[in-house]
């Protein structure tokens, strides 16, 4: 178990944070422990497929797990701002001194040894240790591009969508109220957050640190740092992940025509090519005034775009109007 004691201070200086680096080196669990989490088997099948055409050390990658599916924790270090990216996260991982990999790649797989992939990691001399750190930042550099990054966009909305969510909670009632839904390991009671069914033990006092609060689409249960002498920080799973890889429903052609009528979803459709006002009206059979007012709404609402080409002026459906059609 480990507690976490706050005081007013620690309350009030509790903030939210994002980060891609932690959400690829816990996506590392969801690869090696296919049992983990189902709602991630769409996921994990289709970067396992990407994996097996790359040039990647996948016996590297997958040696940053333990047995107990611990991570290092200088992998993951705290964000410093609300929403980093990930290479400005990575550059703090290289700055990691060699005696703090040592110690967290250690500590990840105690009591045992370190696998052949990292055994390097405790080198007596500095040099190796520094070394592996770097081909570890590249490495999880090229995963972060094949696995995370395509769907970074969608999960970076998932992970806002339940900040907001907590944040009203917090509002509404409290720190009790924050932490009563977040996980059945979380417990807040009299100025101490427990942390339950958890390997490492510790309590730890914020002393005016604060609370920084990760929400994680690959988090299985709330992840606090393995080490005490790291500052307060909890990264805990998010809401709605059983949304995260269903398909995209399928476009319903008369739901269109309702929404825009019928002669603006024809338009519509018919613009996937580039097209002047004076050819989609003789493709219509109208005027073109008719087909420049169309369009204007069209413009205005961000369903389709217009470029100069001489005299005449090109009209063509927007990436938002793809997405309308389907």
């Amino acid at each position: 178990m480990i507690h976490y004691e706050l005081g007013v201070e620690d309350l009030a200086d509790t903030r939210f944070a994002l980060s891609p680096l932690h959400e690829t080196v816990c996506s590392l669990r969801v690869l090696r422990d296919p049992g983990l989490s189902a709602l991630h088997l769409p996921w994990r099948r289709s970067v396992l497929e990407s994996l097996g055409g790359a040039a990647l050390d996948t016996d590297l990658l997958m040696s940053l797990v333990g047995d107990r599916l611990t991570l290092p924790d200088f992998l993951t270090p705290r964000p410093t701002t609300f929403a980093p990216s990930f290479d400005e996260e990575l550059a703090v991982v290289r700055r990691t001194s060699p005696a703090l990999v040592r110690r967290d790649l250690t500590a990840v797989h105690a009591p045992g040894p370190l696998p052949d992939a990292l055994r390097d990691g405790t080198a007596a001399d500095d040099a190796p240790v520094a070394a592996l750190r770097d081909a570890l930042c590249a490495l999880l550099r090229e995963y972060w591009h094949l696995a995370v990054e395509p769907a970074w966009t969608r999960m970076r909305l998932l992970l806002e969508a339940d900040m907001t969510y907590r944040a009203r909670q917090l509002a509404v009632g409290g720190a009790r109220l924050l932490f009563a839904d977040m996980h059945p390991n979380l417990r807040w009671r009299d100025g101490v957050l427990r942390i339950d069914k958890m390997i490492s033990r510790y309590h730890a006092a914020a002393s005016g640190r604060g609370l920084l609060l990760v929400p994680s689409a690959f988090a299985h249960k709330p992840a606090p740092p393995v080490s005490a002498e790291e500052p307060p920080l909890l990264v805990y799973p998010s809401r709605g992940v059983a949304t995260l890889w269903t398909p995209a429903p399928t476009a319903d052609a008369t739901a269109l025509v309702s929404l825009l009528g019928a002669s603006r979803a024809r338009l519509l459709d018919l613009l996937g090519e580039p097209l002047p006002t004076i050819e989609i009206a003789r493709r219509f059979r109208v005027t073109p005034s008719a087909v420049s007012q169309h369009l204007r709404v069209l413009h205005a609402t961000g369903l389709v775009t217009r470029a100069r080409d001489g005299r005449q002026v090109l009209y063509r459906r927007s990436p938002l109007g793809d997405r309308l059609t389907g």
